[in-house]
Order: C-alpha cells, then sequence, then structure tokens
C-alpha cells in the first residue's frame, strides 16, 4: 500500500513539473485566475508543503529556511514567485523537498506517528499525510492542467499519455461550441 501511494505522490509530482515545459518565464508566473493562481507558484507550494509534512511533521525537519513558509510571511507569500527568484530555483526547491519526503516515506511504516502543529497538534501516522500529500498534490496537478490549458491550449496528463480523445481541433471548438450552447440553453430557463 505504501508502495501504491507513494507511485500516485509521484505521478502527481511529475505532471505538476511537466506543465512548466516549454513556457517562458512570464507564461509559468502570470496569474490566470482571481486569486493568482500560476504554474510556478503551484511548484513552490507543493515544495513547501511536502518539506513540511514530511519534514516537521514527522521530527525530521527540512534543512533550508523557507522565508515564505513560516507564520510571519504574507498571505499567500508560498503561492507566487518573485521576479528574483528563478524557475531554476524553485524547480530545484522542489526536487530537494520531494528527496526529502520520499526519504521519511522510505524511513518510516505507515503506521507511524507524527504531530501536525497546523491542524492543532493533531497525531496522524504517515498513512493519513501520504493519503493527504498525495490529494493535495494531484488537486495542485489539476490546478495546473486547467492553467496551462489557458496558457497555450496544452492539456492532458503526461507528455506520454495525455488521456484525450483522439481528436483534432477542430472538433474540440465544435464541442466547446455545443457545450456553450448548452450553457446558454440552460441559463435561459
Amino acid at each position: 500500500m505504501k508502495a501504491d501511494l507513494h507511485t500516485y505522490l509521484r505521478g502527481g509530482r511529475d505532471a505538476l513539473l511537466w506543465k512548466l515545459d516549454g513556457l517562458g518565464e512570464y507564461d509559468v508566473r502570470r496569474p490566470l485566475t482571481p486569486t493568482a493562481t500560476n504554474l510556478l507558484g503551484l511548484v513552490k507550494h507543493a515544495a513547501v508543503w511536502e518539506s513540511r509534512y514530511f519534514g516537521i511533521v514527522f521530527g525530521r525537519p527540512f534543512a533550508e529556511e523557507l522565508p515564505y513558509a513560516d507564520a510571519s510571511a504574507e498571505p499567500n507569500a508560498d503561492m507566487w514567485v518573485t521576479a528574483d527568484e528563478t524557475r531554476e530555483e524553485i524547480v530545484d526547491l522542489y526536487r530537494r523537498a520531494c528527496a526529502h519526503a520520499d526519504a521519511t516515506i522510505e524511513a518510516l511504516a505507515l503506521d507511524d506517528t507524527g504531530v501536525v502543529p497546523w491542524w492543532g497538534d493533531a497525531t496522524v501516522t504517515l498513512h493519513a499525510v501520504l493519503v493527504h500529500v498525495v490529494a493535495e498534490t494531484q488537486r495542485h496537478a489539476g490546478h495546473a492542467d486547467i492553467v496551462r490549458e489557458l496558457i497555450d491550449g496544452t492539456a492532458g496528463l503526461l507528455p506520454q499519455l495525455d488521456n484525450l480523445p483522439d481528436v483534432d481541433d477542430s472538433w474540440w471548438r465544435s464541442h466547446r461550441r455545443r457545450v456553450e450552447r448548452s450553457a446558454l440553453d440552460a441559463g435561459a430557463r
């Protein structure tokens, strides 16, 4: 079971990083929702929380200080990337956080416990944290799917497995018009 959960976590990580491929600095950082969701910010956020859940919770702190993750940081500081932070720094941070998380996952049994300070000092198992982080990583990979599609139309699960119907662009345009017409008709009722 631990291996299965770890596989799904790695899959979410891969999807999240893939969404950066082929994009320029502006596009990986640009906010595409009213709450400023952006691709590189999602990676930064995932790095912070993997380092915390698989570090602090199990008494295995991540070696690096993350000033945008502490209590004194401004709200959402971990959800965007400043002009001074490079894509390479953020991606490398994520890879280091993942390696740290992987070491914790490998070192502990699923029923080993830790304490989550930001959950009111709740005692949790590695199993519970692993399920939580898998769900959150996959959720953020889904956010990245949508943001990337808004940027340049790239969609799908992974480069080698897009998980989409084998249809051409004209089919998608027609499908979108059909969905829009249905929404308009339903809204007019």
